[in-house]
């Protein structure tokens, strides 16, 4: 049995090599998530729950819908008195035109030391780690010391009702004595400039409302004078949410964020002081900023239009969606906004709306993800940060799961992780998910 003292515990070559092999050929399962109900998950799912029953466990596979699979499983620990910890990845992926790509998005190619393909940061890299990680355990007899549940879900690309969502919803008992979770979106190397790699660990989220916009008028004639233009009042109402400067917002995660990165940049900050204004200090801190904008206040985008069906017919009505984004707390004030902001004539509605989330910085968890990341680059500046998107946490946290985005990848300079997803070329170097395993592995055996 591996010593729990030893840094690289259970890793050898094997689990190595079955981090890239893994993340290669989960890409290649096309499992690709247009958010219209078409995705297949059940291939990916089976690929992963054969691979955990070769090492000794007893995956469970649960749809609520035919195709959309999901596969739990757990690992006893040596302490039965501890809570347990949740290792959760998505198997579906957003999709990609292959013309755009340099190679094809489900070729799971492995080129010059980095494997390419749609998932290879956006999570397929993470699943295989996971399970490279629990089959070198199984290989070397090596137990975690807390329960570990590990859960491989469908939909996180779009509203999880047939992955995260239907598991909390239906099967919680699968999650019994879970009170912290880890996955994707942090402890990834971010140069943010000279001999300052740092590894932001996300201990929040914005929450998510996708918004329905609808506007009511009197349809007619396209050269009469109409005061009751449908189409002009969705468009007033979309222009003023566009053109809103949201205030800021500072959540404590949000706060510890910029606390610690402008002390890197040598600069000491008080948020609380009058006057403090957040975005002169965002313009200080170079590169590093783009961790932290996002999430400072909330936010509405405006992405779809819909009106009309002929150039000279005024519509009698028209509608538009907008991805709105609430920093933890600020729900209230997103909805008496968009109460504001839509004016007259025109009703919006939540389409698709989760929690924001925050997690606490100071945790013995979060404490074990650091050293986890110092230990094996000790040149490692570990920061907290929030997330401006959101996860799966965000279901599982109607269990009391408190979740942190912890996929570790050590990455070269200029290698832009936050770009790649959801964009065109996704991939990760070979050594990346080397470290990840060895990092995932400490962290998790000692957690």
């Amino acid at each position: 049995m591996a010593e729990a003292g030893n840094p690289t515990g259970p890793v050898d070559g094997q689990a190595l090599e079955e981090s890239v092999t893994f993340t290669s050929e989960l890409i290649r399962i096309d499992t690709t998530n247009r958010g219209d109900g078409s995705c297949q998950e059940r291939p990916a799912a089976e690929y992963v729950a054969e691979r955990l029953a070769g090492a000794g466990l007893e995956p469970v596979l649960l749809e609520r819908t035919p195709g959309r699979t999901n596969v739990v499983a757990r690992i006893r620990g040596t302490d039965p008195s501890a809570d347990a910890l949740l290792v959760h990845g998505h198997l579906d992926v957003v999709p990609a035109v292959a013309t755009d790509w340099t190679v094809h998005p489900f070729s799971g190619e492995v080129r010059d030391g980095v494997v390419w393909g749609r998932g290879a940061i956006d999570m397929k890299n993470m699943d295989a780690m996971v399970l490279a990680v629990v089959r070198a355990w199984a290989r070397a007899g090596v137990r975690p010391r807390r329960d570990i549940v590990i859960a491989y879900t469908a939909d996180e690309e779009a509203s999880a009702h047939d992955g995260a969502g239907f598991l909390a919803d239906r099967h919680a008992e699968l999650f019994e004595g879970c009170t912290e979770g880890i996955s994707e979106s942090g402890a990834f190397t971010f140069h943010a400039g000279p001999d300052m790699p740092l590894y932001p660990v996300a201990a929040g989220e914005r929450g998510t409302g996708w918004l329905k916009l609808t506007a009511e008028g009197k349809a007619g004639h396209g050269s009469k004078v109409n005061r009751a233009n449908a189409v002009s009042r969705l468009a007033a109402a979309v222009a003023r949410i566009g053109a809103y400067e949201w205030p800021v917002r500072l959540t404590p995660t949000v706060r510890a964020a910029l606390t610690e990165i402008a002390a890197l940049h040598r600069i000491h900050i008080d948020p609380d002081a009058p006057g403090f204004d957040v975005d002169e200090l965002l313009g200080k801190l170079g590169p590093a900023a783009a961790l932290i904008e996002p999430t400072v206040r909330n936010s509405a985008n405006p992405t779809m239009l819909d009106a009309g069906y002929k150039v000279n017919v005024i519509p009698g009505h028209a509608t538009a969606h907008i991805d709105g984004r609430m920093v933890p707390g600020g729900e209230e004030e997103f909805q008496e906004t968009l109460d504001r902001l839509t004016g007259p004539g025109v009703h919006w509605e939540f389409v698709h709306r989760e929690v924001a989330l925050e997690a606490p910085v100071d945790s013995p968890a979060y404490a074990k993800m650091r050293a986890a990341l110092e230990l094996f680059d000790p040149g490692a500046q570990v920061v907290p940060y929030c997330m401006s998107g959101g996860t799966d946490a965000k279901q599982f946290s109607r269990l009391g799961i408190t979740g942190y985005g912890y996929s570790p990848l050590k990455l070269p300079a200029g290698f832009d992780y936050q770009a790649l997803f959801h964009g065109v070329d996704e991939r990760v170097p070979v050594d990346a998910l080397h470290f990840g395993v060895r990092v995932l592995d400490h962290f998790l055996r000692t957690a």
